[in-house]
């Protein structure tokens, strides 16, 4: 084959990667149109607050469309519960950011944001013609424990992600007693937690 056959020879394109989230055709279908409608319909769908969103954060991200990893997505809850702000806000931004920057923060935000912010709007104009309606009040207490349970789901998962076991379960145990029995705000428990974590991962180094 001469030089000039093989210029014009067209190129076979490389194989792409398509081991687990967070590289390669995982990353390509988390277009921005597709973050929305995401998160759009998790936040359709959620009931109870944004804990209430971690099983269909989980079910759409991780397990159906395999954009991140399971480990990934505590790490970025952990961020999120970190930082100020709506936690079901924080961590569609970081889910975005990770997936398409700025862009894919923007429209993951958006998504998660505009049905809360429709229903309550829809809520604000109606709600006082059916506030007193029997047949409502009846519906949210069969509603009020699925929260429950839409919590304590992912909760128990999390803790299987983390690597929670009998050596380290006293880490939770303490803070949560800190918080609720003592009265500790949450920013102190998290600023010790991440300091012993750093301590004790320069600790292992240095052995």
């Amino acid at each position: 084959m001469t030089t000039s056959e093989q210029s014009h020879t067209p190129r076979q394109p490389l194989p792409s990667s398509t081991g687990g989230a967070g590289g390669g055709s995982a990353e390509a279908g988390a277009s921005a149109p597709t973050l929305f409608t995401t998160f759009f319909h998790i936040g359709l769908f959620t009931i109870g607050g944004g804990y209430a969103m971690i099983p269909l954060i989980e079910a759409e991200v991780v397990d159906r469309k395999s954009w991140i990893g399971r480990e990934d997505l505590l790490d970025l809850m952990a961020v999120a519960q970190s930082c100020p702000g709506v936690f079901a806000v924080n961590i569609a931004i970081f889910i975005g950011y990770k997936l398409r920057g700025v862009r894919g923060a923007v429209t993951a935000a958006l998504g998660c944001i505009l049905p809360s912010f429709l229903i309550i709007l829809a809520i604000a104009l109606f709600f006082h013609q059916f506030q007193d309606n029997p047949w409502v009040a009846r519906a949210f207490r069969g509603i009020r424990p699925c929260v429950v349970a839409l919590i304590a789901v992912p909760t128990f998962r999390m803790a299987q992600t983390a690597r929670i076991g009998w050596t380290n379960v006293w880490i939770p145990v303490v803070s949560a007693c800190l918080i609720w029995l003592v009265g500790i705000s949450p920013i102190w428990i998290i600023a010790a937690a991440g300091l012993g974590g750093y301590l004790y991962g320069k600790l292992l180094n240095t052995q």
